[in-house]
C-alpha cells in the first residue's frame, strides 16, 4: 500500500480495514472465531493491495517484459539500490544521468529491470548480488554507495568498510545510516549520494552473463496460446511454484536441489528473493525460471 501511495494510488477500503483489524488485535473480547474469520478477511485485503500496487507501477512504468538483465559489472562507479519502492529508482535515475555513475538494482529491486520506462535508461547497468543475507560479503565488494528503500537492512559490523556507504529512505532505516527525507511534493534529492558515488570505486564482479525474467500476468497472457500449446503437446508437463524469501540457513539448500532435479519440462513459477536459490542454475539447465 505504501509503494502505491508514493505513486498516487490510494483504496480507501483498505487503510479502513488495517485500522479495524489492527484494533481488533487489541480488543480481548473478539473471539477465536472472530479471528480466524479476520485472518481470511486479511488475505482479501492483501491480495486488493497488490493489485493497487500492480496498477499503480503499470500505469506509470508499463507492463513487464521478458528482459535479459546483465549480472556483472561496467567500469563506472556505481550506485546499489534495494528493496521495492519504484520511485525511488525513477529519481535516483533522472537524478544520475550524465554524472557517469552507473545505477545496480539489488534483491527485490531486480524486476525493475523489466519495465519499459526504466529502459530508457543506459546508465541502469543490471543487478547486482543476490538475496539480502548475502549483504555482508557483497556490499562490501560493490565499493559504492547502497541505497536500501524498504527491505531488510542486515546490521553492518561498525568497523565494515561499507558502513559508512549504506543509506536509507522511506520505511527503512538503520542507526549510524544517513536518511534522506522526501519533501512536500514527495519529490527526494539524491545528490549527495550520486557525489559520494563518484569517488568511490567501480563495483568488483560477483558473477558474469545473464539472467531472463519479465514473466508478469500481461506478458504470460500474451504467451497464453503458446503456453497452451505447450501442455498440450506434452512440452510443458508440469508448473511448480516456488516463492517467499531466501535465508542463510543450510537447510534452505533444499530448495535448490529441488530445483536442480527438476526436469526441464517443468515451468518454475517464482516471487519473492526465494528466486535467488535457483535462478541461475535453472538458466544454466536450459530450463528459464
Amino acid at each position: 500500500m505504501k509503494h502505491a501511495n508514493a505513486l498516487g494510488h490510494d483504496n480507501a477500503e483498505c487503510n479502513a480495514f488495517l485500522q479495524r483489524a489492527l484494533a481488533a488485535t487489541l480488543d480481548d473480547s473478539v473471539g477465536a472465531d472472530a479471528l480466524v474469520a479476520l485472518a481470511l478477511e486479511t488475505g482479501k485485503f492483501g491480495v486488493e493491495a497488490m493489485a493497487l500496487l500492480d496498477r499503480a507501477n503499470t500505469s506509470h512504468y508499463g507492463n513487464p517484459e521478458i528482459t535479459k538483465v546483465a549480472i556483472g559489472v561496467r567500469k563506472n562507479p556505481g550506485i546499489l539500490i534495494s528493496g521495492h519502492d519504484l520511485g525511488d529508482l525513477e529519481m535516483l535515475l533522472e537524478q544520475s544521468k550524465g554524472s557517469g555513475v552507473d545505477v545496480y538494482t539489488h534483491c527485490e529491486m531486480l524486476p525493475a529491470n523489466y519495465y519499459p520506462a526504466f529502459k530508457n535508461h543506459p546508465h541502469l547497468a543490471g543487478n547486482y548480488g543476490n538475496a539480502w543475507w548475502k549483504q555482508k560479503e557483497e556490499f562490501e565488494k560493490f565499493n559504492g554507495p547502497i541505497l536500501m528503500t524498504s527491505n531488510c537492512i542486515v546490521p553492518p559490523a561498525p568497523n565494515a568498510a561499507y558502513a559508512g556507504r549504506i543509506w536509507t529512505t522511506g520505511a527503512a532505516g538503520y542507526p549510524g545510516c544517513r536518511h534522506i527525507e522526501s519533501d512536500s511534493n514527495g519529490r527526494k534529492d539524491f545528490s549527495e549520494i550520486i557525489e559520494q558515488a563518484k569517488s568511490c570505486k567501480p563495483p568488483e564482479p560477483l558473477e558474469e552473463g545473464t539472467i531472463t525474467g519479465g514473466f508478469a500476468h500481461a506478458q504470460t497472457l500474451a504467451l497464453a496460446d503458446k503456453i497452451v500449446e505447450a501442455v498440450k503437446s506434452g512440452a510443458i508437463r508440469k508448473f511448480v511454484v516456488m516463492a517467499g524469501c531466501d535465508g542463510r540457513m543450510k537447510s534452505r539448500a533444499y530448495y535448490t536441489e529441488f530445483a536442480k532435479a527438476l526436469p526441464k519440462d517443468t515451468v518454475i513459477l517464482t516471487a519473492g528473493c526465494a528466486k535467488f536459490k535457483y535462478n541461475i542454475i535453472t538458466t544454466q539447465k536450459g530450463r528459464t525460471p
